[in-house]
Order: C-alpha cells, then sequence, then structure tokens
C-alpha cells in the first residue's frame, strides 16, 4: 500500500524485476514483465505476482538483527525501517543512469 497510489510504485517494480533491465533484479516476478523491444508491455498489476528476490533477501537480510532504528508508518497501524542499509551498494552491482545532485550518472 501506498498513501498517494500504487502505479508509480507498480512501475517502479516492474523494473526491478526485469532482467533486462538490472544485472541482478531485486524483484523475482511471475507473469507479463515486459520484453526487452518493448519493456513498457507489462502487464497489468492484477496479472502479476512477486516476492523479493534471493539477491534482495541478501542485501537486506541484516534488517531484523537490530541494525536500524524503525518508525511508525504513515498511518502509525506498521514499522518501517528508517533507512535501508545493505551489506554492499547495490549502485556497485547494478548500476546506474540518470541525473543525481546536478550530476549525470552515465
Amino acid at each position: 500500500y501506498h498513501p498517494h497510489g500504487d502505479s508509480a510504485c507498480y512501475e517502479a517494480m516492474v523494473l526491478m524485476a526485469q532482467p533486462f533491465s538490472y544485472r541482478y533484479p531485486l524483484v523475482d516476478g511471475q507473469g507479463n514483465w515486459g520484453a526487452p523491444d518493448d519493456p513498457k508491455s507489462f502487464a497489468a498489476m492484477r496479472y502479476t505476482e512477486s516476492r523479493l528476490s534471493k539477491y534482495a533477501e541478501l542485501l537486506l537480510s541484516e534488517l531484523g538483527q537490530g541494525t536500524v532504528d524503525w518508525v511508525p508508518n504513515f498511518d502509525g497501524t506498521l514499522q518501517e525501517p528508517k533507512m535501508l542499509p545493505a551489506r554492499l551498494p547495490n549502485i556497485l552491482l547494478n548500476g546506474t543512469t540518470g541525473i543525481a545532485v546536478g550530476m549525470a550518472t552515465d
């Protein structure tokens, strides 16, 4: 659930599930997640299933071991980590492109 709608979150998750977009996908998906020649051709959310990939589980495996502070979520019903530390920086393994802090990352 996301308080501002789920379509933007779903598109981000689709990108993380596409093996042609990430060297090491963070999401293990079942269903139509797009194709290399048309990455935006993924199925609607109701036709797909997902879970964290083994790679993502390894990156975040120390979350439950008291390594971070937990804070209430947006409506106070659950606790969520204040930050998501990883065992090693994902950017080194999956790379990135775009603009960050006014500098191109290409």
